[in-house]
């Protein structure tokens, strides 16, 4: 194959995993800046805060299932193949997602409703554990070894697009449509187009060919019969290591995409509105960052990029807190700017990391678990934990310190781990 032709296969294949990627996460964003709205119509009767936690105690028992996700389509990637198993994943996703634009509210059904709500954001987080760990393997697998961060830098590239997006859907439903329109009927608009979104993914995956290492496998014959005993049999201490070091990246990701528009509107008083804009500002600036990230990561190294995104945290994490909360639109953007910066360097070298750390017989398994492990302890619950943190500490930085921590916590754990920057994915035992 020429290199032509194997660049345009090369740009296919970002396409079809990031695309697909987009869809999987602007799903799942779309929950979170309309968690004010959500916990109105399926957790009524409490205070607003008492509500909100509910709606965020949904968001984090969805991660529950992420774990179960990954061992299930890790499995069967390592099986059948990358290709079709993110074919189902993106169909499980969009359907869940419409499911909740469709549910009934606590007023039409009672108990039921909040329970169809948790069942469904269940199934999201049971797809969504084998959507990223396998689309990390699917580009990483067709990438040249010395630019795997910066290919692959496109998926957290898709998925910062992801959730501007989403932000700028609901931004531009709360300018279009009255404050009643919006609580009636309108919130329900972003999860309805999860559908046309999933077909969209599921045509660009259903075309594309098995990555090359893969094929390599099932033509030797060597294809992994029982993945997940041999993961832990064989690479158990590296699974447990990278789950260290994407603690911060699951933590920094969810509280800058996530909780950073809560937190602006329930201790810096902004409306919904501007919340959503400095959201949306941010997230474009992230997004454009990160084949920068990509770039750097491939030059110094994977360990010395883990060590950046912690050094960041530490210099950043309080100064943007103390910006956002000033509740003054500029200063606030600056401040999830500055959340940007650890949360795209990690998530940028994370990409590599899960391909590079384990073998073609068990990447999909092994990354899966890896990858959401880290992220049902620390991902899932970050919205949670940071507005708990602050009710019974009663101060507004709360949530800092505790990003604070757990990035001491990844650089523990990721720092036993190898240089990886140059090996070659066939070459990994």
């Amino acid at each position: 194959m020429t290199d032509r032709a194997e660049q345009q296969v090369l740009f296919k294949v970002i396409l079809a995993a990031s695309v697909g990627n987009f869809v999987e996460w602007f799903d799942f964003a779309v929950y979170g800046f309309l968690a004010t709205v959500i916990a109105q119509h399926f957790f009524p009767g409490s205070s607003a805060d008492i509500s909100l936690l509910k709606t965020f105690a949904v968001f984090a028992v969805a991660f529950a299932f992420r774990p179960l996700g990954g061992v299930v389509f890790g499995m069967l990637g390592d099986r059948i193949g990358r290709k079709r198993t993110l074919a189902i994943t993106i169909l499980l996703m969009a359907g869940a997602t419409t499911l909740i634009g469709l549910l009934p509210d606590y007023a039409s059904i009672g108990l039921a409703a909040p329970v169809l709500l948790t069942l469904a954001r269940c199934v999201q987080g049971f797809s969504a554990g084998g959507e990223y760990a396998g689309a990390c393997a699917y580009v990483m697998e067709h990438a040249p070894s010395h630019h795997r961060a910066r290919y692959g830098s496109f998926l957290p590239v898709s998925t910062f697009s992801a959730f501007a997006c989403a932000a700028v859907l609901v931004f531009a439903l709360n300018q279009w449509l009255s404050p009643q329109a919006l609580a009636d009927w309108g919130w329900r608009l972003p999860f309805l187009i999860a559908a046309p979104l999933g077909l969209v993914g599921w045509y660009l995956r259903n075309r594309l060919a098995e990555t090359p290492a893969f094929r390599a496998l099932e033509q030797r014959q060597q294809t992994e019969h029982a993945p997940l005993r041999q993961a832990f049999a064989s690479h158990g201490r590296p699974i447990a290591w990278l789950s260290a070091f994407i603690s911060v990246t699951a933590l920094s990701f969810y509280t800058f995409t996530t909780y950073l528009s809560t937190y602006l509107q329930q201790v810096a008083g902004m409306s919904r509105g501007n919340a959503l804009l400095v959201s949306v500002l941010s997230l474009l600036f992230a997004a454009l960052l990160c084949p920068l990230a990509g770039r750097y990561s491939d030059r110094v190294g994977r360990r010395r990029s883990m060590a950046t995104v912690c050094v960041l945290i530490v210099l950043t994490i309080f100064p943007s807190f103390w910006l956002a909360q000033s509740g003054q639109l500029g200063l606030a953007v600056l401040g999830g700017m500055l959340q940007a910066l650890p949360a795209v360097l990690s998530g940028v070298v994370t990409a590599p990391l899960l391909s590079e750390s384990f073998p073609t017989r068990i990447r999909y398994t092994a990354g899966a678990i890896s990858y959401n492990l880290a992220y049902t302890i620390f991902g899932g619950t970050a919205p949670l934990m940071a507005t708990w943190l602050i009710d019974v500490s009663g101060s507004h930085l709360a949530p800092a310190v505790y990003l604070l921590l757990v990035a001491l916590f990844a650089l523990a754990g990721g720092l036993r781990l190898p240089e990886t920057v140059h090996v070659r994915l066939a070459e990994v035992s």
